[in-house]
């Protein structure tokens, strides 16, 4: 069995009062690591629940109650769980908080090392932060697709033919939000334990997807030096570009991944595909994806892989150390060994305690 490492964060209390996805999935995370977490729904409960087998795969272990957030009784109620707690999380727009009473000042006073993040789609205005910047959108409304799309990320996700595509996993709610705010939250605790002073951090998810967009920002300039202009996505560095990085087409209209990013990956490519005669057409030797020799590499690679199934390949790379993978479907997933370990709840952790 895989220690999921739940001693980690025992006695780390965590009152939580975020809904649907980003929050829950922060505080499900640091539940799986020993946290305590109390999560409080309004009457009319978490919107999560009408997904059913989302909601208890978010929220079971954690201890739930149902307070009106307009009635004084029940903010007495939430500032209660507040005056041992040593975090808070919520998802509302800026502004909410102060106008329920549970803003980070009125909290300090009652608990001076609490820990409050908010996780928002677009962060704070310069009226509401330490830092000046200065737009208006800290109080627009928005979903995992807009922040996404604000954020430059959706605009990457684009077929080799330059159609947008709709991704089905939610970038920015669990990059963007979930991880964003568990990193900051606890470096906030971690501080707090030193300090004896707690803080209020609030996460922008379309922010944090931006800070993600490392590869295209450096990649797009480095494209646009020997090509003389910026890339589309599906033409950056590691966008397909290369023959070495890119997907490639089976004959059963299925895909393989290859990685061979690296001269030692693609020689040992070629070998497996026995197209000995491209080991050197690569990047590092000189064979930048503008050239010639570039492009005649890639379609001789994508007339290989048509010419079988992904089965057949599945076969051929199975015992190569190549960095080729097949492109599995969800179920396909859920049923290889790599997941052999998950939950009732189909989850695996991110992490396995070694020693």
């Amino acid at each position: 069995m895989i220690d999921l490492m739940a001693d980690c964060l025992q006695g780390l209390r965590v009152v939580d009062l975020t809904r649907n996805l980003p929050g829950p999935f922060a505080t499900r995370l640091l539940a799986d690591l020993g946290a305590e977490i109390i999560k409080i729904e309004p009457l009319n409960g978490d919107p999560a629940r009408a997904f059913g087998e989302l909601f208890k795969a978010l929220n079971h272990g954690k201890t739930t109650e149902s307070h009106d957030f307009s009635d004084p009784q029940g903010i007495a109620a939430i500032k209660a769980h507040l005056t041992n707690a040593d975090v808070m999380l919520d998802s509302f727009r800026p502004g909410v908080l102060e106008g329920m009473g549970l803003d980070a000042t009125t909290l300090h006073a009652i608990n001076p090392k609490l820990v409050v993040v908010s996780i928002t789609g677009y962060g704070l205005a310069s009226s509401d932060s330490k830092i000046d910047i200065n737009h208006d959108w800290a109080d627009k409304a928005g979903h995992d697709i807009n922040f996404m799309a604000m954020s430059g990320v959706l605009d990457q996700l684009k077929t080799a033919d330059g159609e947008q595509a709709m991704p089905n996993v939610q970038f920015a709610d669990l990059a963007g939000g979930s991880d964003t705010a568990v990193i900051a939250l606890l470096a906030a605790v971690f501080a707090a334990q030193r300090t004896g002073k707690g803080r209020h951090v609030a996460v922008s998810m379309t922010h944090s997807l931006y800070q993600h967009m490392v590869m295209p920002k450096a990649t797009g300039t480095l494209v646009k030096s020997f090509s003389g202009q910026q890339p589309a996505p599906h033409h950056d560095f590691l966008g397909g570009l290369l023959p070495c990085y890119r997907l490639y087409k089976t004959s059963d209209e299925r895909y393989m991944a290859v990685g061979s990013l690296e001269l030692k990956f693609w020689q040992g490519l070629c070998e497996v595909l026995d197209l000995s005669a491209l080991k050197n057409s690569h990047w590092q030797l000189g064979f930048m994806p503008n050239t010639s020799e570039s492009q005649a590499a890639a379609k001789v690679i994508s007339d290989k892989f048509a010419s079988q199934t992904l089965e057949h390949w599945q076969q051929v790379f199975a015992l190569a150390d190549v960095c080729v993978t097949p492109v599995l479907s969800l179920s396909e997933a859920k049923a290889h060994p790599l997941f052999a370990h998950q939950d009732a709840y189909d989850a695996t952790s991110g992490w396995q305690q070694v020693q």
